[in-house]
């Protein structure tokens, strides 16, 4: 289906990525900090990005996704250019702004064809990003050992992204726009408040782990670099595997999904940062991953459902998003004051909100 081959080649780049930063910083010459300083421009260009694709995408998402897709595809290609600093800063912010155009492009394809079709369809596209990500890590790194510099692989990239956008030529999306809230605008955008906070929440303790469970392994559970590389992987399988049991059980209801999540969820990741050892703290990863993953799609399906011009998927994928930016300061700061297996272990206290929001819907 082109929506899920559109999520994989997105993934592809950001499961890529990471294997590419430490080139990237020797082939620039910068610090551990100037690194940082870098890639904190992506947040602050998808942010903006993400609050004005929605108005200008809603009706002609399929030709908004292509035209994104595309921009993400030369955006990525142009990494390969940036030679100081302050390059790389820029064109990351490029990239930062095609990456959530392109989120908010997605998710409203995605919603406007389950309302079209009558299937279920965030679920088995959302699974597709992690999925990506777990394949495209290892193989950017076998590329990188056979010599390929980091500009070529950029370019692979790129032309990955590029060429999956001319699979949407297939995608059967009806044309122009549905119908618009009117008055019921505002309480869209509270509907759309609370599911993105919601989904917020599952999202800081996605992005904990992505960045932070190796490093717990590495230097407080005693594992070697190679198997506390292992741990985002777990937890990626597990966010699949939730996915795609949830999409082969159509009729779970959202509201059992905020009690596993907020009690999983919040549960795994308590796991993984006081577990004592490896195995327990993989463990919890995997536990967390296998209860969050099924959530954020699911919240963006009953957004898409309950509305039709698109503006709650718009504002849930948004607000939402500000888990990602939230998540790494969040930490640092918990780490600073508890040490970071405490800090993580603090993130299961997100899952109090989800199983709240189970206590206050009808069955």
């Amino acid at each position: 289906m082109p929506l899920i081959a559109v999520c994989a080649a997105w993934a592809v780049f950001w499961g890529s990525w990471s294997a590419l930063l430490p080139a990237i910083k020797v082939g620039l010459g910068i610090s551990a900090g100037g690194l940082g300083l870098a890639l904190s421009a992506v947040p602050v260009g998808a942010v903006p990005a993400m609050a004005v694709a929605g108005r200008l995408m809603r009706g002609r998402e399929r030709a908004a996704l292509a035209v994104v897709m595309v921009l993400f595809a030369l955006s990525v290609a142009a990494i390969g250019l940036a030679r100081t600093g302050w390059q790389l800063a820029l064109v990351l912010l490029l990239v930062g702004a095609a990456s959530g155009a392109l989120e908010i492009a997605l998710n409203l394809a995605t919603g406007r064809a389950e309302r079209e079709t009558g299937r279920r369809l965030f679920q088995q596209v959302h699974a597709a990003f992690p999925v990506a990500v777990i394949a495209a890590a290892p193989l950017t790194g076998l590329a990188r050992s056979y010599g390929l510099g980091v500009g070529t692989v950029l370019v692979i990239i790129a032309l990955i992204v590029a060429a999956t956008a001319l699979t949407l030529l297939a995608l059967p999306l009806g044309r122009g726009h549905e119908p618009d809230p009117g008055p019921d605008r505002r309480r869209l955008w509270g509907a759309a408040i609370v599911l993105g906070a919601l989904a917020g929440c599952a999202l800081v303790i996605e992005n904990s782990v992505e960045q932070w469970s190796v490093l717990l392994l590495e230097q407080h559970r005693g594992a070697t670099p190679l198997v506390a590389s292992v741990a985002p992987s777990v937890y990626m399988a597990a966010l699949t595997a939730g996915r795609l049991i949830v999409q082969a059980l159509p009729r779970t209801p959202l509201r059992a999904l905020y009690l596993v999540a907020g009690v999983g969820g919040g549960a795994g990741i308590a796991l993984a940062g006081l577990g004592g050892g490896v195995p327990l703290s993989l463990a919890g990863f995997a536990m967390t991953g296998l209860a969050l993953g099924p959530l954020v799609p699911a919240l963006l399906s009953r957004a898409a459902a309950d509305d039709s011009s698109g503006t709650m998927v718009w504002g849930v994928s948004t607000i939402s998003y500000t888990g990602f930016v939230v998540s790494p300061l969040l930490v640092a700061g918990l780490s600073g004051w508890l040490g970071l297996p405490a800090a993580l272990a603090a993130l299961g206290l997100l899952g109090l909100p989800l199983v709240a929001r189970f206590a206050m819907e009808r069955p």
